[in-house]
């Protein structure tokens, strides 16, 4: 789609709907032109250019409009996108127009930090609950007042609350072990920030958070620059 052309459609609302699935990375880089459009959005900007956008977030605009073009028109001939309608558009893309609940397993530090994060509820993501196996732990809350469950209610919670995504912050021992708790349950989308690899079934997606890779590659970096000076 060239933003030249007049007319607007609504985007495709499933991927399964356009003729190859939607790779990782296009759905990343819908996520970075959201958290842009958000911030033109505060500033009240009211239209911007696929150019506009790329020069001001250091972005490519060809491949902005390559993206944008695979779920439907949105430019407008002689002004570009309109902010709120391309905002509004790819939060129901990327399915955050309305609540998504999201569960976490474990109410260690790092499980209660993510748990009162508020940038989640700013974004459509609800913490509905808390769950760990530490009978000392059960019944207390997160300091933005999470409940924390016994672990063995996972799959009753998960039907009261309409739990979509299960954040999994546990030692990796039990990691595989949880993940087929979540599973079980009927949670088919899984976020996992324990190490090691894991097993689920085809028709769940579970993405893992590495934070020792990610300064393991920070730390290559700067060996480099030590070897080079």
């Amino acid at each position: 789609m060239k933003e030249g052309n007049k007319s607007r459609t609504g985007p495709r609302k499933a991927a399964a709907d356009a003729a190859e699935p939607v790779s990782e990375l296009t759905t990343n880089r819908l996520s970075v032109y959201l958290r842009c459009l958000n911030a033109l959005d505060a500033a009240g900007v009211r239209t911007v250019s696929s150019q506009g956008l790329a020069e001001q977030f250091h972005l490519n605009a060809a491949q902005i409009r390559k993206d944008l073009a695979y779920f439907g028109e949105f430019g407008v001939r002689g002004v570009g996108y309109y902010v709120k309608e391309l905002r509004r558009h790819l939060r129901q893309i990327l399915g955050v127009d309305g609540r998504v609940a999201i569960a976490i397993v474990g109410a260690g530090n790092l499980g209660l930090a993510l748990a009162d994060y508020p940038g989640f509820r700013e974004e459509g993501f609800e913490i509905a609950a808390l769950f760990d196996t530490m009978r000392e732990k059960i019944g207390r809350r997160s300091r933005a007042g999470v409940l924390i469950h016994d672990v063995r209610e996972f799959r009753r919670l998960v039907r009261r609350t309409g739990i979509r995504i299960a954040v999994i912050a546990v030692p990796a021992q039990a990691a595989q072990s949880v993940v087929n708790t979540v599973v079980a349950a009927g949670v088919k989308a899984v976020l996992n920030f324990s190490p090691g690899t894991f097993q689920v079934p085809p028709d769940v997606k579970l993405k893992s958070v590495d934070l020792t890779v990610s300064l393991e590659s920070l730390s290559f970096f700067l060996a480099q620059g030590d070897l080079d000076g």
